[in-house]
């Protein structure tokens, strides 16, 4: 009864007043404990299953022709997957692929459940799309990025967003690259330069954020 708890708090358009659509739809779904570093699913696979995340994160990732990745984005607790439900409502099968960023507990509620309650239930058709949409206008953004923002004002925002002058961001230039969609040479001649200028310091398997004040001048103000 808890855990029923704990996830109609994460996902309180199940928890409808106006019946038990919520109670329900959990009866018919499946906990699943996930290790990291498992890959939940492959490009081309089908999607079997609506997966509401209770604990954890997962990453969605895409590969060019040329074994490029770029991460999409990330899902944490109280999320869903955009491209999961993009997959159920079309009947396509997965275009990207889901690995998981550390241990993660959700619930998979079965496509059958799921058609069932898209076409009987207000509280979770609000759930679904709720999620979808939020989801959807990150992914937007992201292309919006990607195509016009430039990579040193990118890059400043992710060091900003994920460190400080106290806490070091732990990756690679590997995993900046994959983050950032660039490739690893670029992210680490950017860096390099950053470097150059003081505003981090490199260490092996750490970035070091020497002068905040200095990267967030590079991002466009909001005024």
């Amino acid at each position: 009864m808890e855990l029923k708890n704990t996830i109609l708090q994460l996902f309180p358009k199940l928890n409808d007043a106006n019946g038990t659509d919520g109670i329900n739809i959990l009866e018919h779904s499946q906990q699943m404990t996930i290790p990291e570093g498992t890959t939940v699913f492959h490009q081309g696979d089908q999607c079997l299953n609506y997966l509401l995340i209770i604990s954890g994160s997962v990453k969605v990732i895409t590969r060019a022709e040329n074994g490029r990745e770029i991460v999409l984005y990330h899902i944490a607790r109280g999320g869903s997957c955009v491209l999961t439900t993009s997959c159920l409502i079309s009947s396509e099968d997965y275009p990207a692929e889901g690995i998981t960023e550390t241990d993660v507990l959700a619930l998979a509620i079965p496509k059958p459940i799921f058609e069932q309650y898209m076409g009987e239930s207000k509280a979770f058709r609000k759930q679904v799309f709720h999620s979808y949409g939020d989801r959807l206008i990150k992914l937007i953004t992201l292309v919006e990025e990607i195509s016009f923002a430039k990579l040193d004002i990118r890059l400043a925002k992710y060091l900003l967003v994920n460190g400080s002058v106290n806490t070091p961001i732990r990756t690679t230039h590997q995993a900046l690259a994959t983050e950032l969609g660039s490739a690893r040479e670029v992210i680490s001649r950017q860096l390099k330069e950053f470097e150059n200028r003081g505003w981090v310091q490199l260490k092996r398997g750490r970035i070091e954020l020497t002068n905040h004040d200095a990267l967030a001048n590079l991002l466009p103000s909001s005024g």
